[in-house]
């Protein structure tokens, strides 16, 4: 239960629309849930804003698609992340409505009642077309948490005009994500130009000295460009739910 509808209980509690007992029953229902394999954090987004979110790696297609129906029954809507194909079929079978992206490697049912949205944008930029799955990623988590993401794509440094040539994008945004693998330059140019928060996020894309994401990410760590904040490898999920609590 999101604290919005908590809040929504107490008031009608308050001025008498709604018995005590009713509201009761909305609020008792147990904070965890164990399905023997999974114990769901039902009161996640009463703490923390948002619902639990269901990482799908590892875990079968069965598992997945009972864990995100039990989240979903609570009417907050869910989110699954690094969903197998096998899973995404399942979980469009099992939960209509559910939108799976194939790129980002997501499942989302939006919630019965749409969140409050951001007042400002998050720009998600990639390096390349190869970080697009990790971008992606980014967006989708952005839009299950109530933020607008603008998507500026394959503005490398490899030709940095294409960059410089979209100042006004980057001035409007009110936090920016930067995915970049290969020498993770990206992020330090970009922290370079803006004055809102940068969140770089490396990822594996990139001949064999980078070391599936670990060069871009000593990179990035070692920004030359003040605050700028770094994630771990191909993490766009981190990277946007860090964006959406800064934004929030």
């Amino acid at each position: 239960m999101k604290r919005d509808r908590a809040r929504d209980l107490l008031t009608q509690v308050a001025d008498g629309t709604l018995d005590l007992e009713h509201a009761l029953d909305a609020l008792v229902l147990d904070p965890t849930e164990s399905l023997g394999f999974a114990t769901i954090d039902h009161h996640r987004a009463l703490r923390q804003g948002f619902p639990e979110v269901v990482f799908g790696g590892g875990k079968s297609a069965e598992q997945v698609v009972a864990i995100a129906k039990r989240i979903a029954e609570r009417g907050d809507g869910v989110l699954v992340t690094r969903v197998a194909p096998d899973a995404a079929a399942l979980l469009l079978d099992a939960m209509p409505g559910i939108e799976c992206n194939a790129v980002a490697r997501t499942a989302f049912l939006r919630p019965a009642v749409a969140s409050p949205v951001a007042k400002s944008t998050v720009l998600v930029i990639t390096a390349g077309t190869s970080d697009l799955s990790v971008a992606e990623e980014a967006a989708v988590t952005l839009d299950s948490m109530g933020c607008r993401a603008e998507r500026l794509t394959d503005v490398g440094v490899a030709g940095i005009h294409r960059l410089l040539s979209q100042r006004r994008t980057l001035e409007d945004a009110g936090v920016v994500i930067v995915v970049a693998g290969m020498d993770g330059a990206l992020a330090s140019v970009v922290g370079g130009l803006v004055r809102v928060p940068v969140i770089a996020v490396p990822t594996s894309v990139g001949y064999g000295a980078a070391f599936h994401g670990l060069a871009p990410l000593l990179t990035m760590l070692n920004c030359c460009a003040a605050g700028v904040t770094v994630v771990n490898i191909d993490n766009g999920f981190g990277a946007a739910v860090a964006a959406a609590r800064i934004l929030h």
